[in-house]
């Protein structure tokens, strides 16, 4: 077996499925965001985070995951879409820990090391906006 030698066909790969995920959670929030909103501060409401933070979180969040996707999806502004995402994690880390849902710790931990390695990684973004934006700048092609 011939051994892969395109490392930007293998980071593509990598960006895609996170960037469909917070694509779609974003999107599935959006419709119904009251509802949404509701659902997070009455799940907050016994927790010592007052309803005053919850609820503007509450209604920001599906619109910060929907731009995180879509950032990531197009490689546009890459780094800092993940720099966004880990910021998104580390918020629902906190808010997951203050009631008590490990569970759901352990996924946006595995969430949050996956966007530091895309960022890390970045250099290998060739198949985004990103590189295009890059060629137009300096009149060079990074893409193979």
């Amino acid at each position: 077996m011939q051994r892969q030698k395109n490392p930007g066909r293998t980071y593509l790969l990598a960006r895609l499925p996170i960037a469909v995920s917070m694509f779609g959670h974003g999107l599935d929030r959006i419709p119904k965001l009251q509802g949404f909103s509701n659902h997070l501060v009455e799940q907050f409401s016994k927790s010592m985070l007052p309803a005053a933070l919850v609820t503007p979180f509450s209604y920001i969040l599906p619109f910060a995951e929907l731009l995180t996707g879509v950032l990531l999806i197009l490689g546009l502004f890459t780094r800092y879409a993940c720099v966004l995402g880990v910021l998104i994690m580390l918020v629902l880390i906190f808010g997951s820990c203050m009631i008590e849902q490990w569970d759901n710790v352990f996924s946006q931990i595995i969430y949050g090391a996956y966007f530091a390695l895309l960022y890390y990684f970045a250099f290998y973004n060739r198949y985004s906006f990103d590189r295009l934006v890059t060629r137009v700048e300096t009149g060079k092609s990074h893409i193979h």
